[in-house]
């Protein structure tokens, strides 16, 4: 979340970037982030001079002993009897301040980068660059969904006999193509210096709210009742989350994680052709890459990630474009993202398969992950970065619509050490 130091030294910063989001009321949440930071200011301002007042009377008390004027001492302790109540008190008023204030800034997105353009929809969203030729397909081309049941892979009528729509069960050369991608992308991230790790796919409401992903995505993820336990949209959840509440010395820098997780999405009022097959699900497969990074450097971090993510694209033969998202089309908790979308020959369509996003500090705020410098006096927030590397849905309907043949589909040389064959036919 936004510091309220941020709001009151770059109001008008904040103010257009926020503007440039479409965030409604931003002038009347801003100037009640201010009303409640002042009167929070002035609360604790009241207590520290009741405390000084009560260590003040303290003191003579212990003087008027000391010379016996007991009398004396005892007219005074009446004050601090009073100050006491006071105390309570305005701890009180401040706590609810401090809560209050807490709760606004939680709805409050992150600013955008100045390179953001302004902008309502994807159609706003900037082209960046576009890579790769778009394969010319047969006559009998067939979508993803049709050429999973030609080549019984992947079985949605049993993903709804066992758990409902949009969980699909991948059955023979289509489950070895997920394993095989999975391994694929955890090997490759290795070797760019990433650390695997494997997190958790629950985790508690702390957590949710550290990323961000809560109160802004509750109603998209699955709640565990029992145990007040959310199953994780994606592992940059968990990931980050492991430097909730750390110190860390600007020599640990950059922290790169990978990790291989299921991820599960509610996708509540999804619904249409452009949803249909592998295009959405309720639950899928993602490798995600994470990085904490010394805030002169997040930028940088951000340019190699994309770098890396397109990369992987390239591996797998598969043509991609690279958007900067406008205002109104980005993450919550954002302030630049690039999106990557492979093109689906059989679809006729851009797929989003990877959003790759730097967060400033608005994670780390909220997670309270901080850095020491050089003279380690002081501690600074961290910039926390993460992006998809990749998620599987989209990456296997393009890999099956792009290289369909009329023999078969031809699997992306890249791929055949992990597969162990080389068609699904």
């Amino acid at each position: 979340m936004l510091q309220v130091h941020q709001i009151k030294d770059n109001y008008e910063t904040v103010l257009s970037g926020l503007a440039k989001r479409n965030f409604p009321n931003a002038e009347n949440i801003l100037q009640q982030v201010l009303e409640i930071d002042q009167k929070r200011r002035d609360t604790q301002l009241e207590r520290d001079q009741l405390q000084a007042e009560s260590n003040s009377i303290s003191k003579k008390i212990g003087q008027y002993m000391q010379q016996g004027k007991k009398e004396d001492a005892d007219k005074i302790k009446l004050r601090t009897g009073e100050i006491k109540g006071l105390i309570k008190d305005l701890e009180t008023r401040y706590s609810i301040a401090e809560e209050e204030l807490k709760q606004l800034l939680y709805t409050i997105p992150n600013i955008p980068h100045s390179s953001v353009p302004a902008g309502k929809t994807p159609e706003d969203n900037q082209v960046v660059l576009e890579n790769g030729n778009i394969p010319q397909l047969y006559e009998g081309r067939l979508p993803h969904w049709d050429l999973i049941k030609k080549y019984d892979i992947i079985d949605f009528d049993l993903g709804v006999k066992i758990a409902g729509a949009g969980f699909p069960v991948y059955k023979g050369k289509g489950a070895r193509l997920q394993r095989a991608l999975i391994n694929f992308f955890l090997n490759e991230a290795a070797q760019q210096g990433y650390m695997e790790v494997q997190p958790p796919i629950l985790v508690n409401e702390e957590s949710g709210y550290a990323t961000g992903q809560l109160p802004d995505k509750e109603g998209q993820m699955y709640l565990a009742t029992a145990d007040n336990l959310y199953l994780i949209p994606t592992a940059e959840v968990p990931i980050t989350n492991l430097y909730r509440d750390v110190i860390l010395s600007q020599s640990d820098f950059p922290i790169k994680n990978v990790g291989f997780t299921p991820c599960f999405r509610r996708e509540a009022g999804s619904w249409g052709a452009h949803v249909r097959g592998l295009n959405r699900l309720h639950q899928f497969d993602k490798v995600e890459i994470v990085q904490i990074t010394h805030p002169d450097k997040s930028y940088e971090a951000l340019e190699d990630m994309s770098l890396y993510v397109q990369s992987l694209l390239q591996k797998l033969g598969l043509p991609y474009r690279v958007l900067r998202l406008c205002g109104g089309d980005m993450g919550f908790t954002s302030a630049l993202t690039y999106d990557m979308e492979v093109y689906s020959a059989a679809q006729e369509r851009w797929l989003e398969v990877s959003s790759v996003s730097n967060f400033e500090t608005y994670q780390s705020n909220r997670l309270k992950l901080r850095f020491k410098g050089e003279e380690k006096k002081t501690t600074t927030l961290a910039h926390t970065l993460n992006g998809s590397a990749l998620a599987l849905p989209r990456i296997v309907a393009s890999i099956l619509e792009n290289n369909q043949t009329e023999k078969g589909i031809r699997m992306p040389e890249v791929l055949i050490p992990y597969l162990g064959f080389e068609w699904i036919d």
